[in-house]
């Protein structure tokens, strides 16, 4: 039988608070960062770990639930550790507020109101409680009220936030009916290719290539080199205050495109056969930029990992695994005779030296990554190719009423663009 696991959920609220005291859950974020960056700092200092959540709580003006939970965050963060310090030791102490974890029923509880809404109750500090109404989307107040009436949501841990200093509750969830199929036990891989101005999908199961798409969004690059020369600009002037309102509409404006490409790759992949989504593990990708001031500024800036984060959690919630593998040479491999050369590619022109094929350049990394996922993730063997699919793109359009993919022409010369239905949010 395939193996499963259950679903899990993270639910953003807004919290409007009515016991008129703001102030006591921004001071206790505060005291958060405060326990987090004291767990650090002892165990530089080479405290026996097991001894750390004693020394910190001696001193903490929290509930002992959530100075537990915080502990555990700092230590957990020491043992999954990227940089170092000047001793060789791992840097993550925290600058400004940091949030505030608890458990439910133990740090924050939840309570349905007789108008239909849901209140919340957080110990702040000890015996002082905050308190209030959720504010959010339609959807994530449906599943939560659903957890409160019933068993299929099991309702978690939570963390109490600050976004541009408004507060928040993110709130995690797990349904133990709705499941996740095992990426073992899937009978198509789609491969997906994430760029700055577009995304390339392939999907592949042991008949052969079932279909491949490329996805334009090149709104999101322009909007972002757009608010960069505003930016500029209000900075010169030393308009500061007008400096962080654009930032936030940036990133609104990029979040907001972002989730509507990642719900067209999940329908797309929707239609196959047990999907599995594989993408490159990019995490590391910033670290090898280096192309010059202004180039390594864009690629720094693309929303590589939230793309493939809203595609993840989204495909996870229509019971679809993702899964990863390393991204080395998958833009310069040949997908039909597997020669590697970094001279094959040409913008978006790829063209093999050794056998001649040629391709749309990010379509041809979808297959590579889809190869690389089958390989590394089913018990069945890659199919050998002797050709490829015509090349289908297609360009998001939101503007006005209309918010799908329409066809647009292909930008690689020699290929021909055929027609697609659009997919709807």
């Amino acid at each position: 039988m395939p193996s499963k696991q259950a679903l899990v959920k993270t639910l953003d609220f807004q919290l409007e608070i009515q016991s008129g005291n703001e102030n006591l859950l921004y001071g206790a974020c505060i005291e958060s960062r405060r326990v987090y960056n004291e767990t650090i700092r002892l165990a530089k200092n080479g405290v026996d770990w097991d001894m750390i959540p004693d020394r910190v709580a001696a001193d903490v003006d929290l509930v002992k639930n959530t100075t537990q939970r915080v502990v555990a965050k700092a230590l957990g963060a020491m043992e999954n550790y990227y940089e170092y310090d000047n001793f060789d030791q791992p840097s993550h102490t925290k600058d400004g507020i940091y949030p505030l974890r608890a458990n439910y029923e133990e740090g924050y509880n939840l309570f349905l109101t007789d108008d239909g809404d849901v209140a919340f109750r957080i110990s702040a500090k000890p015996y002082q409680h905050v308190e209030g109404l959720l504010k959010g989307s339609d959807a994530h107040l449906d599943i939560l009220k659903v957890g409160l009436e019933s068993d299929e949501w099991e309702i978690g841990t939570a963390e109490v936030l600050f976004h541009n200093d408004s507060p928040e509750l993110h709130v995690n969830v797990t349904n133990t009916d709705q499941t996740v199929r095992d990426k073992q036990d899937s009978q198509t891989v789609v491969g997906v290719d994430v760029n700055e101005d577009n995304v390339a999908l392939t999907a592949f199961s042991e008949d052969g290539i079932k279909d491949t798409i490329v996805i334009e969004f090149p709104e999101i690059k322009f909007e972002r080199h757009r608010y960069f020369t505003i930016r500029k600009r209000v900075q010169n002037a030393g308009k500061r205050s007008v400096h962080d309102t654009l930032e936030d509409q940036e990133e609104r404006f990029v979040r907001d495109r972002l989730h509507k490409v990642s719900r067209h790759i999940v329908k797309w992949s929707r239609q196959f056969e047990d999907p599995c989504i594989v993408f490159e593990d990019l995490k590391e990708i910033r670290d090898s930029l280096d192309y010059g001031t202004r180039m390594n500024r864009r690629l720094h800036h693309l929303p590589f990992r939230a793309l493939q984060h809203y595609t993840s959690y989204k495909a996870g919630f229509e019971g679809i695994p993702t899964a990863w593998i390393n991204p080395e040479y998958t833009s310069q491999e040949c997908p039909m005779c597997g020669h590697t050369e970094r001279t094959n590619r040409n913008k978006k022109r790829f063209k093999c030296r050794d056998c001649g094929h040629q391709d749309h350049a990010d379509r041809g990394a979808s297959v590579n990554i889809a190869a690389k996922g089958i390989k590394n993730h089913q018990e069945w063997t890659v199919p050998a190719l002797n050709s490829l699919p015509t090349v289908r793109t297609v360009r998001r359009q939101a503007s006005g009423a209309v918010d799908a993919p329409t066809v647009t022409h292909d930008t690689v010369r020699g290929y021909q663009t055929d027609g697609i239905t659009g997919v709807s949010d």
